[in-house]
């Protein structure tokens, strides 16, 4: 695959929505600072509307991977997000999964990503596709620049 382009694919609010969990978690149990610190947080999040679809395309045409940033309020987010890429995807693909607190160790053409800055997302060395902002609001606006 040394000729295909890399794109780096971010998991929380991007193939999975962690802010909604996030979310239920804060109103069922307020009690809880942290919510994402629960053990199966990160296993149960629900798919955004279109990922595994946008991303199995992107995989036949692109050398894909997911790259996240792990939550250092629970050590089984690495674990957990692992195996929500098998369950959604399949075994091979977590082969292509990074847990990195800094995405801007990492070169390639893209990175799809809901934040801008706060995990080096400004210093990636290639074009950030902002997912969620006007210009990309969903997976279908992604995969038609993508295409270009």
């Amino acid at each position: 695959m040394p000729d295909q382009q890399i794109v780096y694919v971010d998991m929380d609010d991007v193939l999975c929505d962690y802010s909604g969990a996030h979310d239920n978690a804060t109103r069922s149990q307020p009690d809880i600072a942290y919510p994402q610190s629960i053990a199966g947080f990160f296993k149960g999040l629900v798919p955004i509307s279109g990922a595994i679809e946008a991303v199995n395309k992107l995989r036949k045409r692109f050398d894909l991977f997911v790259l996240s940033a792990p939550s250092t309020r629970n050590p089984l987010c690495y674990t957990e997000k692992r195996i929500w890429i098998e369950n959604h995807f399949d075994y091979a693909f977590t082969k292509k999964l990074i847990l990195s607190p800094d995405k801007g160790l990492f070169r390639g053409q893209f990175l799809i990503d809901d934040h801008t800055s706060g995990r080096g997302q400004e210093r990636f060395d290639g074009e950030l596709i902002h997912f969620g902002s006007p210009r990309f609001p969903d997976w279908n606006s992604v995969l038609e620049y993508l295409a270009e």
